[in-house]
């Protein structure tokens, strides 16, 4: 069972991202903060539920949270800041689009940097164990599916609506034969080094 959050006595919010393994397209991050009377049974980590459950429990979270905001990060910032750092501004940016400022951030995974001197922990599979941050979760991975759903019609042969842009056999296979568009990350292995390719796009 999910905890509510982890200090009771404070607004807080639970953040995450989606998306820092793959080869394209936005990392993406959301902040959720939740009412004290929030209870879902359903609710846990995007990547242990279906994506229908995940579309259903976007609209539970959107309608039920008290305030929450989803924020992309594009490829040409990751290449230029690294995709650490890029997640944790996909971070901040969720949090500070919330409508209502926290007064402590709890992290899902174990890297973060202060944001506006608001406290903050870092909790390893943090979406398996707090209720705001396994909505935040939900948030920034169907935020992002949709996003990946969309330029896919713009780059179909990267089928980015099925793989969303990870590092499938079927993705790698069509940057070979296609070569790399502007949504793909340049600073990323795109390919295994035995294939070369030409990043002057």
């Amino acid at each position: 069972m999910l905890k509510l959050k982890i200090n009771h006595r404070l607004i807080e919010c639970g953040t995450d991202e989606a998306g820092r393994g793959c080869l394209a397209g936005p990392v993406t991050a959301a902040a959720v903060i939740l009412p004290d009377n929030f209870k879902n049974n359903i609710l846990t980590d995007s990547k242990q539920l279906s994506e229908k459950k995940r579309k259903l429990l976007r609209l539970v979270i959107e309608e039920q949270s008290i305030s929450f905001s989803v924020a992309h990060v594009m490829m040409e910032k990751i290449d230029r800041l690294n995709i650490l750092n890029a997640s944790i501004l996909a971070m901040h940016k969720s949090i500070n689009s919330l409508i209502i400022k926290p007064q402590h951030i709890a992290v899902d995974g174990n890297r973060f940097k202060p944001f506006c001197n608001i406290s903050y922990d870092c909790i390893v599979k943090g979406d398996t164990k707090y209720l705001h941050i396994a909505a935040a979760s939900i948030l920034a991975k169907t935020y992002r599916d949709l996003y990946m759903s969309k330029i896919h019609n713009e780059f179909p042969m990267y089928n980015w609506k099925k793989n969303k842009g990870y590092p499938t056999k079927e993705h790698r296979a069509a940057i070979k034969k296609y070569g790399i568009t502007k949504y793909h990350r340049k600073s990323f292995r795109l390919l295994p080094e035995q294939y070369h390719l030409d990043l002057n796009i």
